[in-house]
């Protein structure tokens, strides 16, 4: 049987919803459609384990198709919702919205959807005109039903889509709020990418009985995506994502960072590159993410860098190249991070930049993840220009047809300038619209360690070390001194005033080099300027790296081709000194000697000093003992006393004195005025309460 006749025979009960997938040309039903189509799945709860972008979408609306139309061709008209959709993320949402839109559109269906940063005004109007399929993010779903706007009663199925990142997301209390106040008789439809331990909980308890169907992507991963792993230094990230960006050709492409500090970082490099790059991180607001979306899926930007919580739930039909610029937490966010490209049939590209540390991490988490990765290196230069080379030839500008104004235009141009004039024209113009590849060095595999004559290896050279200002040098041969046989001395322009020291000294030279521990030798501090060594085999490599300029710091470091040229002494700590009979000179080596101090004696006391007891004290007056204090006489009292002030010729007598204005008792607002006689007033009766 065809495949279209298998779409069609499984569709035969739903007719609107058959024409509709033949119209986007879904002939072939995917494996988890296939799944929920089939007839031991009819009528039962579900409990579906697929992979992202398997179609899921699609699948969980024609399992409920016949819960919603039965045996009709059209639903009736919209008032109270039949289905309800939930969602992780605002991007899932609304890509479920435009999904059932297409889906239901013959059946004459009202699809609603109610998510989180969009106008919850608008949203309750639409609900109260009436809705056959709401779809929303769990928040506002909430929101919406405790504020009496969502009328779940007449629901007859539940969906639940990535479960999974619902619970990661710290949802698990709104989705078990749904599912206690939807009716019992609801039919509910589980879809996740995992199923963790919390899920089958949830299961259990709001499931009845639920036939279970677990979809593979088949060996290795994604059966449509390919991976590819590719060794890159540790200064060369930007450049391998610039190479990688060149090289594989994707009308769109998801670059994933850690951190939002590293998006915006990565999306500044890429637009001084030339590439039309919009980021997706948890500080955008609403309509800017929406807005840089947008771009994404009209072609004005090509490349978008983001986080893997702003890009949870986010679908690009388009979307052909997956980058990990950073490496994933753990497998599950690795297949989420994939996911994102290889959907509905169509292949996908999943690229992962690793350094040397942490290829081991790599490996373990592509074993995990059951995904068997080809190794190797970024493109290069050549590769890059010779792929631009044939992309040229077929470009649109010579397939498309020409016409009479071009020709004319161009019979102008010959008769002007010779047709290799104009064709170098042509390459310049072509070349000028694509970004510039960036030289990257192949940091290879470990280095050998011939250059050792210490079969211990480079670890026991970390012995060695004169102390955190000075390492010792790995390269010198045996019975010379150590530092400058046999590897090639660089300077840094950073010091001691400047607080260098060789413990974060160490890694920034190996992070501006791309070389290990290994391959570095001494490193002599002094007071503006540090100079270190580096390996023979790794010193060319090291000074084309040295010559790029580093974001990170702005520490200059030059090569020094006629070796060491600071101080004769370095100024680092001096060694432990041998005691086998010399005497330790050390840093004191030169200054005089200290003067011996004589051992301590017990000196006699001075018998012309009077002790402490036999001092006279207050200017050798006698003390006044055994007197009560009261009796004691002052010693003040033989101080010649003032004469007094000289009394009035007349003594006082109060009766001569003059009449005093005294204040009256009640004065009021008298007090302080002259005492006027004031007239009796009338006392006023009482009036008596009248209760």
């Amino acid at each position: 049987m065809p495949p279209k006749a298998h779409l069609v025979k499984s569709l035969s009960a739903s007719p609107p919803l058959a024409r509709a997938l033949a119209e986007r040309n879904y002939d072939e039903p995917t494996p988890v459609q296939s799944a929920v189509l089939a007839p031991d799945a009819a009528g039962r709860d579900l409990l579906v384990s697929a992979q992202t972008g398997s179609g899921k979408t699609v699948a969980y609306g024609l399992a409920m198709a016949a819960d919603l139309l039965g045996d009709a061709e059209r639903l009736p008209r919209a008032s109270a919702p039949l289905a309800l959709i939930v969602a992780p993320t605002r991007e899932l949402a609304l890509q479920v919205h435009r999904e059932l839109t297409w889906l239901y559109q013959y059946a004459g269906a009202r699809v609603v959807s109610c998510v989180g940063g969009m106008d919850p005004q608008r949203e309750k109007r639409e609900l109260e005109a009436g809705a056959h399929i709401v779809v929303g993010t769990p928040g506002r779903l909430c929101d919406h039903i405790r504020r009496k706007r969502l009328n779940i009663t007449e629901l007859k199925a539940v969906v639940l889509d990535e479960a999974d990142e619902m619970l990661d997301l710290g949802f698990r209390e709104d989705m078990e709020f749904i599912l206690k106040i939807t009716p019992d008789t609801r039919r509910t439809l589980l879809f996740s990418a995992t199923l963790p331990r919390t899920i089958i909980s949830i299961t259990k308890q709001y499931q009845n009985n639920p036939f279970r169907i677990e979809v593979t992507g088949g060996d290795g991963g994604h059966a449509d995506i390919e991976y590819r792993a590719i060794r890159v230094a540790p200064g060369d990230i930007e450049h391998a994502v610039v190479n990688v960006l060149r090289f594989i050709e994707s009308p769109s492409t998801i670059v994933f960072c850690n951190t939002r500090n590293a998006v915006n970082h990565l999306q500044a490099s890429l637009l001084e590159r030339g590439f039309s790059v919009v980021a997706l991180s948890g500080e955008l607001t609403q309509s800017e993410r929406t807005k840089a979306l947008q771009s994404l899926r009209d072609g004005r930007a090509r490349v978008c860098v983001a986080t893997d919580v702003a890009a949870r739930g986010l679908d690009l039909p388009s979307l052909g190249l997956v980058i990990h610029a950073d490496l994933p937490n753990d497998p599950e966010v690795l297949q989420h991070r994939s996911g994102r490209t290889g959907r509905a049939g169509k292949k996908g590209v999943s690229v992962m930049l690793v350094i040397p540390a942490r290829k081991r991490r790599a490996e373990l988490l592509l074993s995990q993840a059951g995904i068997d990765a080809v190794w190797g290196t970024a493109p290069t230069v050549e590769e890059i220009k010779a792929l631009d080379q044939q992309r040229m030839m077929q470009d649109s500008l010579f397939t498309d047809e020409s016409t009479a104004e071009d020709l004319a235009l161009a019979r102008a141009l010959l008769a002007e300038r010779s047709p290799e004039d104009v064709a170098a024209a042509l390459a310049r113009l072509y070349r000028s619209r694509l970004p510039s590849p960036e030289d990257i060095l192949d940091p290879g595999e470990r280095r050998s360690r011939d250059n050792f004559d210490d079969k211990r290896g480079a670890r026991d050279n970390f012995k060695d070390r004169k102390g955190p200002r000075e390492r010792g040098d790995n390269f010198a041969p045996k019975g010379k001194p150590r530092g400058m046989e046999n590897g090639v001395w660089f300077r840094a322009a950073i010091g001691r005033q400047k607080n260098a020291e060789a413990r974060w000294l160490l890694p920034m030279i190996c992070r501006r080099g791309g070389i290990s521990k290994g391959d570095i030798g001494a490193i002599r501090i002094f007071d503006a300027s540090t100079e270190f060594e580096i390996s023979a085999s790794a010193a060319e490599d090291f000074s084309q790296k040295i010559k790029r300029p580093d974001k990170e710091d702005n520490i200059r470091i030059e090569a020094l081709p006629n070796g060491p040229q600071g101080d004769s002494a370095p100024q680092t700590r001096d060694r432990k000194p041998d005691f086998k009979g010399k005497k330790y000179e050390g840093k004191n080596k030169g200054k005089p000697a200290y003067r011996e101090k004589p051992a301590y004696q017990d000196q006699p006391q001075r018998d012309d000093k009077p002790r402490y007891e036999e001092k006279p004290r207050y200017n050798d007056k006698p003390r006044f003992e055994g007197k009560p204090r009261h009796d004691a006489k002052s010693r003040y009292d033989d101080r010649p006393k003032h004469d007094a002030k000289p009394r009035r010729d007349k003594p006082f007598n109060f009766e001569d004195a003059p009449p005093r204005n005294k204040k009256p008792k009640h004065a009021g607002a008298h007090a302080g005025k002259p005492n006027y006689a004031r007239p009796d007033f009338a006392k006023k009766k009482k009036k008596k309460h009248r209760g």
